[in-house]
């Protein structure tokens, strides 16, 4: 099996899979502070819950935009299962062969979960494409025909916007935007920012796409778009642009990258010390 962990700022994906199929999948905070030993009680204890030897993974990959704790799990997968492995510990950066060329002006400073969720897009699409990921941030990447990434813009995401409201006024609560508004026109404090919400990031998303797309393929009446991250089914139904939401795209594209590298060696030089127990 192959166990593959995207590291976010606010969260971290992992999943396992048997083969092509996910089998398994979590969730998790991102904690900066979490030491390789830590992460072992932790995930091998989802293993057991899951009914999952952790004794049949042969494959490890990682993407992180989290420098501290890409190390961490690197060094938790030489610590805890190195010597099951069939091949070194992966991880994501713009070095690392994935089908994708990284046609921007610095690649080294593009996101390890931009450059994956690109990889997966284009094994959907094999087109121009564009791709929305609702994390942190919400970004948009795009995918020429030729399969060069070749940018995209960012974007403050729900979950911040959220808390600047709350956090920097003296009246507006935080609100669960899980709630559909029966109409735009907010008649409460809560309807209204749970309406500037929902339908203000849909009018976001519907902008970008035509303005992003007239740009990566003038000659396309229409440019694909592929939707992911935790907010995104609430924000697809106020969204035009949005063709297909794939709730698990940063995993497959791990897969996907993977399978092209299992034989390589991964580069071992850390970016910055993973935290010891003391």
């Amino acid at each position: 099996m192959l166990f593959a962990v995207d590291v976010g700022n606010s969260h971290t994906v992992s999943g396992l899979f048997r083969h092509d199929r996910l089998v398994a999948h979590w969730r998790l905070k991102s904690d900066r502070d979490r030491t390789a030993d830590e992460l072992a009680i932790r995930y091998h204890a989802l293993f057991q819950m899951a009914g999952i030897d952790a004794g049949a993974i042969t494959g490890f990959i990682v993407s992180s935009v989290v420098p501290t704790l890409e190390t961490c799990w690197l060094d938790y997968a030489d610590k805890y299962l190195g010597s099951r492995l069939t091949g070194p510990p992966l991880r994501v950066n713009h070095t690392t062969a994935t089908g994708i060329t990284v046609a921007t002006d610095n690649p080294a400073e593009v996101g390890a979960d931009r450059i994956v969720n690109a990889v997966a897009a284009w094994d959907i699409l094999r087109q121009a494409l564009i791709v929305i990921d609702f994390g942190t941030a919400i970004t948009f990447d795009c995918v020429n025909e030729q399969r060069r990434y070749v940018g995209g813009t960012i974007h403050p995401g729900i979950g911040i916007s959220l808390d600047a409201l709350a956090g920097r006024t003296a009246k507006l609560p935080r609100v669960d935007i899980n709630a559909t508004p029966k109409q735009v026109i907010g008649t409460s404090t809560v309807s209204a920012i749970r309406s500037g919400m929902l339908y203000g990031f849909g009018g976001l998303v519907d902008r970008m796409v035509e303005i992003l797309a007239r740009e990566l393929a003038p000659e396309q009446d229409r440019v694909p778009t592929v939707a992911t991250g935790g907010m995104a089914h609430l924000v697809a139904p106020f969204a035009a642009a949005i063709d297909r939401i794939e709730p698990d795209l940063t995993l497959n594209g791990l897969r996907l990258i993977h399978a092209m590298n299992r034989n390589r060696q991964h580069d071992v030089h850390a970016s910055a010390p993973c935290h010891q127990s003391s």
